[in-house]
């Protein structure tokens, strides 16, 4: 290993250089956001959930009073899965959240929490402070808006990517 290795390069042990500085940002990207995730699982374990079950507790909160539709839960998610269901499934056998029928629409299954669910929510705030306190500490307020708007620009640009590359993006001729 040489000293001209970045910080990142020696986390991941690898010898060759990044193919761009475009490469290695992403890639540093998926490792903070990773221990990021480590850390709000290693909060939450305690409470006998995971980082997706979580995810679904903390949509619910917010929504609060209303119920949500299970597909809204879905698209609010901020891991895609498609295991919804299962994932939605093994929080109503905790005991956490309730699903009930939509009076306008039979079709629809909506989703609140429960007694238990709104206290395990409850640790939300903790949770994340835990994580702001662990890997946020000392930004400034002008370097998190910063941060915040090239995220933005990263995801507008994969949707640009995938609405172009979409079977249904192609135009007649």
């Amino acid at each position: 290993m040489t000293e001209r290795q970045t910080l990142l390069q020696r986390e991941l042990r690898q010898r060759r250089p990044f193919e761009s500085p475009a490469h290695e940002a992403l890639l540093g990207l998926f490792r903070t956001a990773d221990a990021a995730g480590r850390a709000v699982a290693a909060a939450i374990e305690p409470h006998g959930i995971t980082g997706q079950q979580f995810n679904v507790l903390r949509i619910l909160r917010g929504a609060q009073p209303d119920p949500l539709p299970t597909l809204e839960i879905g698209e609010r998610m901020i891991e895609q899965t498609p295991g919804i269901t299962r994932l939605l499934d093994r929080l109503e056998a905790k005991g956490l959240v309730a699903r009930v029928r939509s009076s306008e629409d039979r079709r629809v299954v909506n989703l609140e929490l429960t007694d238990a669910g709104r206290e395990v929510a409850a640790v939300v705030p903790a949770v994340l402070a835990e994580v702001l306190n662990l890997h946020l500490a000392g930004f400034s307020h002008d370097e998190w808006r910063a941060l915040l708007s090239m995220l933005k620009r990263m995801r507008a640009n994969g949707d640009t990517l995938r609405a172009a590359t979409s079977p249904n993006s192609a135009t007649p001729d």
